[in-house]
């Protein structure tokens, strides 16, 4: 069976120096945001070309955190890509805020810039650019859109690991970067982590001071904040797996190039074809609207996808009265998109054999 992700060979490589680092661990004696959490903090904000980076507890955290340290108005609006993973969405509600959906665009699933303007209000402060499936947005015009009407840019980096375009790694472009370290993603813990980066000193040291119930000073609260903080066994194994995320990365890309050479079905819709610079692939994702059949055909050769996601945002049943309006593109991408096995722990011989099932599926 070809496993659309395998965490023990996927991470099996890493366990003996993790192991070796543990002894160190349990001599010293200090388990919450310790030296591992800070040294870890301080090589991933380095590799991200960013000043500052705080380890919290997960992914949703890391974006709600993000909007939170701005102190927006009430019911402040925040544009968001209409097809995205529910916790972006999530991250804007439970800040208080207001979630504006934009439709992508259809050929890369990524937030369509040319009708973020028209979405722009009085109440809009903020923009939630998502590099979904590992592809950076058009960050440049998300910039500019953001400086002329003087709005925050949060940047969900969850799936975008190391992807770079314009020499700026995602998560460095705007005023926050969100990143998810959930054991699936290009940089994997063993359980939910999360990271924000930052190159201001004043947000940073807000952050800080939030991620850890809002104290500077132990038992003195300045802020409301929460307790959100990265584990200390966490951050040891995410150090190690860092010095390794370029070569995981290329080695997705590499299988990428596969499917995007051999895959040759008239059913298929294969993705945009993007080099490293721009996608660290998280995800290959392929459209058919044969999907369901599509995925059964695999798995009868013994091959596992997944369907990244099923439902979009505003269909989900506890966001119906939420998120108000019509997404067809949205619609249309989350009803035919199928994730095919793109794992450090596949090997090109499995990704070929999977081309060549793909290709022999026939309607």
């Amino acid at each position: 069976m070809i496993l659309y992700e395998n965490l023990q060979k996927l991470n099996q490589e890493f366990i003996p120096k993790f192991e070796s680092k543990l002894a160190d661990f349990w001599k010293k004696g200090w388990y919450i945001l310790g030296g591992n959490v800070s040294d870890f903090e301080n090589d991933f904000a380095k590799y991200n070309h960013s000043r500052y980076c705080l380890g919290v507890a997960n992914g949703l955290d890391a974006l709600f955190l993000g909007l939170k340290v701005f102190d927006f108005p009430e019911k402040s609006e925040v544009i968001v890509p209409s097809n995205t993973y529910i916790a972006t969405i999530l991250s804007i509600i439970n800040a208080g805020l207001t979630p504006i959906l934009v439709e992508p665009n259809i050929d890369d699933y990524l937030i369509n810039v040319s009708l973020i303007e028209e979405k722009i209000t009085e109440k809009t402060v903020a923009i939630m650019p998502v590099h979904l499936y590992g592809k950076i947005c058009n960050m440049s015009r998300i910039t500019e859109l953001a400086s002329k009407y003087d709005l925050k840019i949060i940047e969900d980096c969850a799936q975008a690991h190391g992807a770079t375009k314009e020499n700026t790694k995602a998560g460095a472009f705007g005023d926050i970067g969100a990143f998810s370290f959930y054991p699936t993603k290009n940089l994997g813990a063993f359980g939910d982590g999360g990271a924000i980066t930052t190159n201001s000193e004043e947000l940073y040291l807000k952050l800080k001071a939030l991620r850890n119930y809002g104290s500077e000073k132990k038992y003195y609260n300045k802020y409301i904040g929460i307790n959100s903080r990265l584990d200390e066994i966490q951050a040891i194994f995410l150090k190690i797996k860092l010095d390794k995320l370029n070569k995981i990365n290329l080695h997705k890309s590499k299988l990428a190039s596969i499917y995007n050479e051999n895959i040759n079905n008239p059913h298929i819709i294969k993705p945009v074809n993007s080099n490293l610079e721009e996608n660290v692939y998280h995800i290959y994702p392929i459209r058919t609207k044969y999907r369901s059949e599509l995925k059964e055909y695999l798995l009868s050769h013994n091959i596992q996808s997944e369907i990244h996601y099923p439902l979009a945002p505003h269909q989900q049943e506890g966001y119906k009265n939420i998120l108000l309006g019509n997404y067809p593109l949205s619609e249309e991408i989350h009803a035919t998109v199928l994730s095919l096995p793109i794992s450090y722990a596949n090997t090109t011989t499995e990704i070929e054999y999977v081309c060549d099932v793909i290709n022999n599926f026939k309607k």
